[in-house]
């Protein structure tokens, strides 16, 4: 089984908590993003990134110094987003961090597919970033995304937001199983779901799915954390629905 998330955009550099156990699969495409990236102005790359003069000069500035395999950060602690944060990889045992080394997958603009201790370097590119000469980066990375993902024939546990998923999904085989996980609230008859509320759940998922060495997709049902419950009357295969009781809201689903 293979968990697929979203990265984060707000990243930061730890040598000293964690180790670095592999390097990204896909570095030498990093490295060709990289070059691109170089050849950019400051306007160009701050429209690329449609931030603030701050953040871009940060940004700027990091990968015109990046260096790919040196005073690197495991990926699950060097993103920093709310789900991270429910996550709390740092304080993992050696069991919980053993599986999610195992079944975790962290999809990235710039690295592609990277396992939790993968060694990164901060950086700022979001998938649906029109960047590279390839045109955007869904062309650039095409199915290589997938096909690491589900290498081995893997259920593909889908705990990813839409712009990341897309590159998943998009390649998937009738004989692949792949499995959506929804964390919503019901409101006029709909299911919505909250995109902080989602992050929040998602993060602490993979932490209930860690701390029970959760196998197979079936134990995703057992989750009841946050206030969630799974709704088996309308979930399916492909689709696993999380309920959580409350005011009702009409929010975005993403």
């Amino acid at each position: 089984m293979k968990i697929i998330i979203s990265p984060a955009k707000k990243m930061n550099t730890d040598t000293d908590t964690l180790e670095c156990r592999s390097m990204p699969v896909f570095l030498d495409e990093s490295a060709e993003l990289l070059r691109w990236m170089r050849q950019l102005t400051f306007a160009q790359a701050k429209e690329l990134w449609k931030c603030n003069d701050r953040i871009a000069e940060q940004n700027y500035r990091r990968f015109q110094e990046m260096d790919l395999e040196s005073c690197l950060t495991p990926a699950v602690i060097s993103y920093e987003g709310i789900q991270y944060q429910y996550m709390a990889p740092a304080v993992f045992g050696g069991a919980q961090t053993d599986y999610i080394q195992e079944h975790l997958r962290i999809l990235s603009g710039f690295y592609g597919v990277l396992r939790p201790f993968d060694g990164v370097t901060p950086y700022r590119l979001e998938m649906q970033a029109k960047a590279s000469e390839a045109g955007s980066l869904y062309q650039f990375w095409g199915d290589k995304l997938y096909r690491e993902t589900a290498r081995g024939g893997d259920v593909i546990v889908n705990l990813a937001s839409k712009e990341y998923s897309k590159c998943v999904e998009k390649y998937l085989t009738p004989g692949d199983r792949y499995v959506t996980v929804v964390f919503g609230e019901l409101s006029g008859g709909k299911i919505r779901q909250k995109g902080t509320l989602a992050k929040m759940a998602r993060g602490e998922m993979v932490r209930y799915l860690a701390e029970n060495g959760v196998e197979e997709p079936a134990g995703i049902r057992e989750f009841d954390r946050l206030g969630y419950q799974f709704e088996e009357k309308l979930s399916n295969d492909r689709e696993y629905i999380f309920l959580k009781k409350g005011k009702e809201e009409e929010t975005d689903y993403v």
